[in-house]
């Protein structure tokens, strides 16, 4: 072989250390239990304009909030079906004034709270109709404030305003383009399009913000771009979208359309290691937060830019000896 064929895959690999960056884990909180700060089968998780980070206590039947770095500052709820009770809540999401909504699931209705968990309003009961919910599991906001619902139940997405006025529907049970097999993760992206987490069908469906399909893509496995639980779904400001592999124990990322860019995470308890993850929400500064349903935690990271190594010319020369 010609040892001037191998040039430039040579520099590239002297020229850096790692040739992409990646999610490095920063800090955690939280633990299995029904005290401050503790968690029974958490599943919802959110993070406010301010940086403040709620999470649905679902099974102690509650709502609590953290300072970004997970410091415990307040809760509310309990179990019951009155204001401001929850019978097992499930996705939670902040509006870009603050308030918090939350998929009280198995009431089969959203509530929504002040910051600081004042009871404001809800809408919804059990039934197939418009603006009715049968076990509603996650919610996201679009950049213009409507509220998108995914109604797992029904195998479908409501979309109200964020006064719970009904604005439209999409979705029926199914295996073809725009249908759904228990749909659950939802993000929506800064262009309004909205992606679908569609759990038992193993794939991400991505629409218009009315609901017109645009592509997919994902399937049952292990390998990059397959899923084996798929849950939460969050969507960056650059549009990346990041997936919940739960029962792969990992987060994927993804371009917008759906191309493979990275993955990280395995199973464990250890830290950046993940067991059972249900939900991921992305910070204004661009910290990413992982909720853990098998440990009753919440693990945070950072973005590691990659490392450049500078590239000597005597390494250089080394190469055509």
């Amino acid at each position: 072989m010609n040892k001037y064929a191998v040039t430039t895959a040579a520099l590239l690999a002297l020229a850096a250390g790692s040739a992409f960056g990646g999610w490095v884990y920063e800090g955690k909180f939280g633990s299995h239990g029904r005290g401050d700060g503790q968690f029974l089968s958490p599943d919802g998780l959110a993070v406010a304009p301010s940086g403040r980070v709620y999470v649905a206590d679902t099974d102690n039947h509650r709502i609590q909030y953290f300072g970004p770095n997970g410091s415990y500052l307040g809760k509310w709820g309990g179990p019951g079906t009155i204001n401001g009770k929850f019978d097992c809540p499930g996705g939670v999401e902040v509006a870009s004034g603050g308030r918090v909504y939350v998929c009280d699931t198995r009431s089969h209705r959203i509530q929504y709270f002040t910051p600081n968990g004042s009871f404001v309003g809800k809408w919804g009961s059990y039934g197939t109709g418009t603006g009715f919910f049968s076990f509603p599991t996650h919610l996201a906001f679009d950049p213009r404030g409507l509220l998108y619902v995914a109604d797992s139940g029904n195998d479908r997405i409501q979309y109200f305003t964020a006064a719970g006025s009904y604005r439209g529907r999409w979705g029926s049970w199914g295996q073809a383009n725009g249908e759904f097999d228990y749909p659950r993760g939802l993000g929506v992206a800064r262009n309004n399009n909205v992606y679908v987490g569609d759990t038992t069908n193993y794939r991400v469906q991505y629409f218009t913000s009315v609901g017109s399909f645009l592509g997919k893509w994902g399937n049952r496995g292990s390998g990059p771009g397959q899923f084996r639980g798929l849950c939460g779904v969050a969507v960056a400001a650059d549009g990346t979208v990041y997936v919940v592999d739960m029962s792969n124990h990992r987060v994927q990322y993804f371009s917008a359309n759906g191309a493979f860019l990275g993955t990280f995470g395995s199973q464990g308890s250890g830290n950046g290691e993940f067991n059972f993850p249900v939900d991921v929400a992305l910070a204004p500064n661009g910290r990413l937060y992982v909720l853990e349903y098998g440990m009753c935690r919440v693990q945070y990271f950072r973005w590691s830019d990659p490392a450049v190594a500078p590239c000597s010319l005597g390494r250089v020369k080394a190469l055509f000896r």
